[in-house]
């Protein structure tokens, strides 16, 4: 084993001076950052809310290490980028993450990997289903007022897996195989829920049988909010069109183009190459078109929105169906439908920058907890980002730039008889908005 007192070699000398340097600086830390996330956590109360979902089978009189902190000290280490557990080995010692789960530094270590690992494979199904619900419970919260609308982004997104876990299925179309989760956004970036299943495209029973629960579990919080779901073509089955109708609720989706809707263009085609052709720049010409039609497995005629652009590249034709009567097809298009483009930068934060796709588990069980921890994670980073001044850039930076500013930071821990002092680096360039969040924290809705 290393010596941490030992000097470490192959650095080169400054202004003639040997370098002695050691990890023997005592309590220290690299993410003093962490007490940003332990108040967004506690005004949010991700961690309670998870927990109260699982039955906890041990002796009540031998626990060290309540579900509660367990959840806490997991999803403080995904959001400060320490995805794997294993790195649980080494931060169950950290002072500042003591801290963040409310103890002192020299109270007893956090829990460690195997506590992680047996965490993950306890909830069956009953508990991840009231993790769900909780999740929505704790999307709802987060509104200061019953809103009046919400938009609902729905999509997938596939998930590499190497080994033997449940539910994993080859995909052709990535040449590997994985699961492909659905996922659920509101148009805000909020999360709602998270889904696991193999890695194929969702059928229309299986969304509707989704979006079903999903709904239930809104419509228990906002009896009265009119619901908008949006989506690509993977989303437009006939049992999901039927439901939002049948249920009263919005939809606008993407449809993918067949002989019979590019019939209802041909001219509008025609017209728009003409007119590119005739151009003095070298923009490109977009036009938009209104009709009604319906595939064969559709219970009748619905609205569907052409949008036709004419590049150096040559025609692009697009369609999308909904039952919005009001707007020009330009601005349903443009300004409702193509704004579901963000749902693809927040299941980046959740993928790439809280590493959503390590679901390496063996059971199914365990991997969807993990979707939900990582969910947990993301909830963390957005409320600390909309904590942030409206104008600011920090309330639109990615959540990896972040952690790297924000919580990524050095930090010395000196404990006292009634006093902890936690010093971080005088020349930290952001200590100003540092202050500014710690201040605005407590206005966060819970």
């Amino acid at each position: 084993m290393d010596d941490p007192t030992l000097p470490l070699p192959g650095l080169s000398p400054v202004s003639g001076k040997r370098l002695d340097v050691r990890f023997d600086g005592g309590l220290l830390s690299s993410d003093g950052g962490i007490l940003l996330l332990r108040e967004v956590e506690q005004r949010l109360g991700v961690a309670d809310r998870m927990a109260a979902c699982i039955k906890d089978p041990r002796a009540p009189d031998l626990i060290t290490h309540s579900l509660t902190d367990i959840i806490r000290f997991r999803l403080m280490m995904i959001a400060a980028g320490y995805e794997d557990g294993n790195d649980a080995s080494s931060l169950r010692v950290d002072p500042m993450f003591k801290l963040a789960l409310d103890l002192a530094p020299s109270d007893r270590a956090l829990c460690s990997q195997p506590t992680i690992s047996r965490l993950e494979n306890l909830p069956d199904t009953r508990a991840l289903l009231g993790m769900g619900r909780a999740m929505v419970d704790l999307y709802c919260d987060s509104f200061r007022t019953v809103p009046k609308r919400i938009v609902l982004d729905i999509d997938d997104t596939f998930d590499a897996v190497h080994g033997g876990q449940q539910l994993r299925l080859f995909n052709a179309h990535h040449d590997e195989y994985g699961f492909q989760p659905i996922v659920v956004f509101d148009g805000e970036g909020r999360f709602i829920t998270a889904v696991l299943r193999p890695a194929k495209r969702p059928g229309g029973k299986e969304i509707r049988a989704f979006l079903r629960r999903l709904m239930r579990a809104i419509r228990a919080n906002w009896p009265r909010t009119q619901i908008m779901l949006r989506g690509d073509s993977h989303y437009c089955c006939p049992e999901v069109i039927d439901w939002c109708r049948a249920g009263g609720h919005d939809f606008i989706l993407g449809v993918a183009p067949t002989s019979t809707l590019r019939r209802h263009v041909t001219d509008l085609e025609t017209s728009t190459k003409a007119r590119f052709e005739a151009a003095t720049d070298d923009g490109k010409v977009r036009r938009f078109k209104a009709f009604h039609d319906g595939a064969k497995s559709w219970s009748r005629v619905e609205r569907i929105i052409a949008r036709v652009e004419v590049g150096d590249q040559g025609a692009d034709t697009r369609f999308v169906v909904t039952n919005l009567k009001k707007g020009s097809p330009r601005w349903l298009y443009e300004q409702v439908y193509c704004r579901r483009g963000q749902a693809e930068n927040h299941i980046k934060s959740w993928k790439t920058h809280l590493a959503a796709d390590r679901t390496s588990c063996t059971k199914a069980t365990a991997n969807q907890l993990r979707l939900f921890l990582h969910a947990g994670a993301y909830w963390l980073m957005w409320g600390l980002r909309t904590a942030m001044p409206k104008r600011s850039i920090w309330r639109t930076v990615q959540f990896d730039t972040l952690r790297l500013h924000l919580i990524k930071i050095a930090a010395r821990v000196v404990e006292m008889k009634t006093l902890i002092r936690v010093q971080w680096p005088t020349a930290c360039p952001n200590q100003q908005i540092v202050r500014v969040a710690l201040d605005r924290i407590p206005r966060l809705v819970t």
